[in-house]
């Protein structure tokens, strides 16, 4: 897997739009995903896997209750990934990782919490096109058939109804992206996606292992953080664009107004 540390902002920008270009098509549209962590070091673990314990066996059940006691807000003829979508974005612990397909936003949430500003930070890239090749057959075909590079929770529902049903569907681990249905603006804002396992149990840095060709990571040093920081909030890259509401809002104040440097 390629590690790159970026030397300055200009740096930064240059290792995350890489092989952007699309030769096919003669535009610059990436085949890219991008996850921001503010602490370099951190694994890429679910939030279903920090539940410690017997997680995978706790998932079904999470799952169940979330859907009984949130019906008045989904209709109850959603889709397994239409649900998955909604409960991983109101915080239950679910398999499901969030991307973006903005390697700036992810920037954002590698540098937004300034407690962490004396860690390197690091942005984690996925080429979705090449992750998709290495998925099950009538996964492949589902793509072809619709002319699609990303599956939406409604296609995928079309091929796989229940969890169980995606994890059978190969002997091997493999990754999936799909985007949610715009449920609010912070989704529309973010340029989210989400990705999945087929084996709750495995992280994706132990997955990524076996994969390290289409997959790379971008240190963004602790030096380097404060200048990225600023020049994000110039370009109106924070927490006010991205969580639009008067939360957002308060947390971007927040940050902005304290003094570099100061943790608290």
């Amino acid at each position: 897997m390629i590690i790159e540390t970026a030397r300055n902002f200009s740096h930064l920008q240059d290792c995350l739009f890489e092989g952007s270009f699309n030769p096919g098509i003669n535009r610059f549209r990436s085949a890219w995903a991008f996850r921001g962590l503010s602490d370099a070091g951190y694994s890429i673990v679910t939030s279903l896997m920090r539940l410690g314990g017997e997680y995978a066996r706790l998932e079904r059940h999470l799952m169940r209750n979330f859907i009984k006691y949130a019906h008045r807000d989904v209709e109850q003829e959603a889709s397994l990934w239409h649900w998955l979508s909604v409960a991983q974005h109101h915080g239950l612990p679910t398999r499901l990782l969030d991307w973006t397909y903005s390697p700036l936003v992810a920037v954002h949430f590698a540098t937004s919490n300034i407690d962490k500003f004396d860690i390197d930070g690091a942005i984690w890239a996925v080429n979705c096109e090449e992750a998709n090749k290495r998925l099950p057959a009538e996964l492949c075909d589902a793509l072809v058939e619709e002319g699609a590079n990303i599956f939406t929770t409604q296609l995928l529902s079309k091929v796989v109804d229940t969890l169980d049903h995606f994890d059978r569907l190969s002997s091997s681990p493999f990754l999936l992206f799909f985007e949610p249905p715009s449920m609010d603006d912070r989704i529309v804002n973010q340029y989210a996606l989400f990705s999945v396992m087929s084996d709750p149990t495995l992280g994706l840095d132990n997955w990524f292992e076996s994969h390290p060709d289409i997959c790379r990571k971008i240190v963004i040093p602790a030096a380097l953080k404060w200048e990225v920081r600023d020049k994000l909030d110039q370009c109106n890259l924070t927490e006010r664009v991205l969580f639009p509401g008067l939360d957002g809002l308060s947390t971007w104040l927040k940050r902005h107004y304290s003094p570099s440097g100061q943790q608290q």
